[in-house]
């Protein structure tokens, strides 16, 4: 599945492409609760299709109703061409009627009929795995496009609202097991492009995921050719040290935002003792190798570890401090001194 701000934008620009008309809607202020974060951006189609969202569901009726072809036949005065500022929520009557949470009020940008050159150009630049700001002049609708090397909160002015997009979250896992199957789907619903490195034979037959790609070169050469930077990660799972220490010294070297390997507590001390005495890692420079990954949920399937690693990796990602508790490593050494349940 592909990173939802890309999805959107994708399917604005070949709506837009082809000269049919449609709104882009973003979140620009949230009072109280709000269903979605700030930057959460859905397009509507002239036709009343949508595809992204700014609420629960109710909010997006009501544009429908009120953008969509329907409404100007109705009346040919809508859309106009500036950008609208729209407000649901107010009132404890609107946000009831609206699906919000108690106390939240949610205020919508609406950009009418974006320029589809102007898409193109943006959608181009994250291809190319880069992060762009777009500014939109809210009096006249013009947008602007700049490079910027560091992740950016929205900012919205009288005269400007500026988003922050990036290119979609990339995930490489090092090894095909069963493990590798359910983490892999996991990542994709979660919006990460998914790539698996797999040279042993043995493991590729029976992979799954036919829309997830495995290359079959060593780990290291992998890595390099993956370009990891700091919207991807690597995850080893093969427990076979020749691959997985391959994998992570290259990784180590990025600014993939997560770098970490399955096993024990044990192995992993191994594993970064072997980094340390034979290829010259020091404490320091072991700091942002993870291990044992995942979070402590008393997993013990497959899939339930895949959901643990996965948890990690997204609160990772999204600058969340876990709980000391937490930590596969803390967490276990503490059940075996009887503090916690196993």
């Amino acid at each position: 599945m592909e990173n939802l701000d890309v999805l959107v934008l994708k399917t604005l620009y070949e709506w837009r492409s082809r000269g049919e008309s449609a709104v882009l809607a973003t979140v620009t202020r949230t009072w109280g609760s709000s269903p979605r974060p700030l930057g959460s951006i859905m397009a509507l189609h002239e036709s009343g299709s949508v595809v992204g969202s700014v609420s629960g569901g109710c909010i997006e009726d009501d544009l429908i109703r009120r953008y969509s072809g329907n409404a100007q036949r109705e009346n040919p005065a809508l859309p106009p061409e500036a950008p609208r500022s729209v407000q649901y929520g107010v009132s404890a009557e609107e946000a009831h009627r609206f699906g919000l949470p108690c106390g939240g009020t949610l205020e919508l940008v609406l950009e009418f009929n974006p320029d589809a050159e102007r898409l193109k150009a943006l959608l181009d630049e994250l291809s190319r795995g880069r992060l762009v700001l777009r500014s939109l002049c809210l009096q006249t609708g013009e947008v602007g496009l700049s490079p910027t090397s560091a992740q950016a909160a929205l900012t919205l002015t009288d005269s400007h609202l500026t988003s922050c997009f990036g290119p979609g979250y990339r995930m490489l896992l090092i090894g095909a097991g069963q493990m590798a199957e359910y983490l892999a789907s996991m990542a994709r619903f979660c919006g990460f492009q998914v790539t698996v490195c797999e040279p042993r034979p043995e493991y590729r037959y029976g992979w799954g995921l036919s829309d997830v790609p495995v290359l079959t070169q060593w780990p290291d050469d992998v890595v390099k050719a993956f370009g990891a930077d700091r919207r991807s990660c690597v995850i080893a799972l093969t427990h076979d040290p020749k691959m997985d220490d391959l994998a992570l010294m290259e990784a180590l070297t990025t600014e993939a935002f997560y770098v970490g390997a399955i096993g024990s507590r044990r192995n992993h001390a191994s594993r970064k003792g072997r980094l340390i005495e034979h290829f010259g890692y020091t404490e320091h420079a072991l700091e942002r190798l993870r291990g044992p990954v995942g979070i402590f949920i008393g997993s013990k399937t497959p899939a339930e570890i895949a959901v643990s690693i996965m948890s990690e990796v997204l609160a990772v990602k999204n600058g969340v401090t876990l709980p000391r508790d937490l930590e596969v490593a803390y967490a276990k050494t503490l059940s075996e001194k009887g503090r916690i349940d196993p």
